[in-house]
């Protein structure tokens, strides 16, 4: 996401939708702004596409299914696109293509949107009634910041390190290795050291 809004005229949620719709590239949209959403590095495509896989994996055979980075989430005042979205079940959405009801959510930040996916979207995820599991996926080091519902706003950060770590999402009943979501990622710094 870029840093400045796009445009400084203030959108009703409807206006978002219908400029989102007719437009080839993404936008967030944030308490009347429109955000661009900028390509990614190759580096935060491959953790976020193996994080896609390990989480089907792990999932098996259950009724949810994994989403990448083009569904977007509706949250309160917003619409953002995360990188990994799980929803079990049937899903709710608000309209033909806008999902209501994840249950697990993962991110994986980068230098220019760290602040922003953990601030403004951080703070929405929280909201989301459906949620059980948000995932915050370091680029630079094995390293997950797992957010877990405790109760009504109430979350418990782990944070998971090291590529023999193992990533319990209650909220799914599963195991999530990081090993997996770092699966031909390079860490020259941790193979230097071996």
């Amino acid at each position: 996401m870029s840093a400045a809004p796009m445009h400084l005229h203030r959108w009703t949620e409807a206006e978002h939708l219908a400029f989102e719709r007719a437009s080839d590239a993404k936008h967030e949209y944030y308490n009347g702004q429109i955000y661009d959403l900028v390509g990614a590095s190759y580096r935060h495509n491959l953790i976020a596409a193996n994080a896609h896989f390990a989480l089907r994996a792990a999932l098996g055979e259950c009724a949810c299914v994994v989403l990448q980075s083009d569904q977007r989430v509706k949250l309160q005042r917003a619409y953002v696109y995360p990188d990994v979205v799980v929803v079990c079940g049937e899903p709710q959405l608000a309209d033909q293509d806008t999902l209501l009801n994840p249950i697990a959510i993962a991110e994986v930040p980068s230098p220019a949107t760290e602040a922003h996916d953990r601030g403004m979207k951080w703070e929405g995820y929280q909201r989301l009634e459906s949620l059980r599991d948000c995932l915050l996926i370091a680029q630079d080091a094995p390293r997950v910041d797992h957010f877990a519902r405790q109760g009504e706003r109430q979350w418990l950060l782990t944070v998971h390190e090291g590529l023999t770590a193992v990533a319990p999402l209650l909220g799914l009943n599963i195991q999530l290795p990081l090993a997996a979501i770092y699966a031909n990622v390079a860490f020259p710094e941790i193979e230097g050291s071996a």
